[in-house]
């Protein structure tokens, strides 16, 4: 790991959400962000003209939600739904045939009645079993045999969920998406997370010039490191400071 760069005005700023804006929760509707982190977003997208996007595994929708009243650009379900620019509708696609048959599946199984919590994304699915640890294998299990027979679809596993989504798209491409558009286009792209969903995005930053950072600990090709959710709200903090002075 190198020196941790200062955000500059010429960045483009991709974060990702659970983890990173926010600390994890045993159920995703249970995450709260700070007052503090909405705050110094807020700034930091007025003092980048407008180039800061969330990149998250979660529905846009959500993102809004929790962010309130800030309104950014996003990228949702690892960009299978996006919204360039904050006052556009969002654009998602459809949920797949595969999609589906995994959904009934999920339904009939036994896994929420032993715990685990599965999540409807639309063009995607979760299985959250941050409440029932033990349960991972069988979670694992449950999905790998099922991808197998949906070939359309393929499996994200991050902390304590597993989730089911299409090879078209994830936070790479959304980041590259971003880059040839709007405010984004020219910038140097700075992508912040803490999951191994955020690898993508932090490789696609780096080979684009531009930087990637890891949030925690864990394997990452990231070439920086910020300790926890606590040091994303210091390190953009930082960057009002000096843009304040």
């Amino acid at each position: 790991m190198t020196i941790l760069p200062k955000l500059e005005p010429i960045m483009a700023l991709f974060l990702d959400f659970d983890g990173t804006l926010a600390e994890l929760a045993p159920r995703p509707e249970d995450v709260r962000v700070s007052p503090e982190m909405i705050s110094a977003l807020g700034r930091v997208q007025s003092q980048l003209s407008g180039a800061v996007a969330v990149v998250s595994g979660r529905p846009i929708e959500q993102i809004d939600r929790f962010l309130s009243p800030l309104h950014l650009p996003a990228a949702g379900l690892h960009g299978l739904e996006h919204r360039l620019v904050p006052n556009a509708g969002i654009e998602r696609d459809q949920p797949s045939p595969d999609i589906a048959a995994l959904k009934n599946l999920l339904n009939t199984s036994d896994l929420v009645k032993r715990g685990a919590f599965i999540e409807d994304k639309g063009p995607a699915v979760a299985v959250h079993y941050r409440s029932v640890p033990e349960l991972e294998a069988d979670v694992l299990a449950t999905m790998s045999e099922a991808v197998k027979a949906l070939p359309a679809l393929h499996l994200v596993h991050g902390k304590m969920v597993v989730e089911a989504k299409p090879f078209t798209s994830d936070k790479g491409f959304a980041v590259r998406t971003f880059m040839k558009n709007g405010t984004f286009a020219g910038r140097l792209p700075v992508f912040v997370g803490d999951d191994v969903t955020d690898e993508d995005g932090i490789a696609a930053a780096q080979e684009l010039g531009g930087i990637g950072i890891k949030v925690g600990e864990g394997d990452t090709c990231a070439r920086h490191r910020l300790e926890n959710v606590a040091a994303v709200n210091e390190w953009l903090a930082a960057f009002e400071l000096v843009s304040e002075s």
